[in-house]
C-alpha cells in the first residue's frame, strides 16, 4: 500500500525524494546494465531523462523546505548528499517521517 503524503511543502518533498531514489536505483541497477550488457541504449536515455527531471525537482523542493522550515545549512547539505547516494533518499525519508509525521 502506497503511503499517503500531504500536499504541504514537506509532503511533496518527501514524495519526490522517494521517486527520485527509485529512479536513481532503476538507472543504476536496471538501465545501465541493460545498456552495457545487452546493448539497449534507450533504457539509459529515458530512465536517465526521468531521473534528471526528478533530481532537479528534488533540488528545487529542497530549497523550498530549507527556507520554509528554516533548516540549517548542514541539514540541507546532508539532504542533498543523500540524493547522490544509492538508497540515500530512503534513509532521508525515514528521518523526515519521524520529524514531520503529519507531512
Amino acid at each position: 500500500m502506497m503511503k499517503r503524503f500531504s500536499s504541504s511543502a514537506m509532503g511533496l518533498f518527501r514524495l519526490i525524494s522517494i521517486l527520485e531514489g527509485v529512479s536513481y536505483l532503476l538507472l543504476l541497477f536496471v538501465a545501465m546494465p541493460l545498456k552495457y550488457v545487452a546493448g539497449v541504449a534507450w533504457a539509459v536515455k529515458y530512465v536517465g531523462w526521468a531521473h534528471g527531471l526528478l533530481f532537479v525537482l528534488f533540488c528545487i523542493l529542497l530549497l523550498n523546505v530549507w527556507i520554509k522550515y528554516r533548516w540549517s545549512f548542514g541539514r540541507t547539505t546532508l539532504a542533498f548528499i543523500a540524493s547522490l547516494l544509492p538508497f540515500g533518499t530512503f534513509v532521508l525519508e525515514k528521518k523526515l517521517q519521524q520529524s514531520y509525521p503529519e507531512a
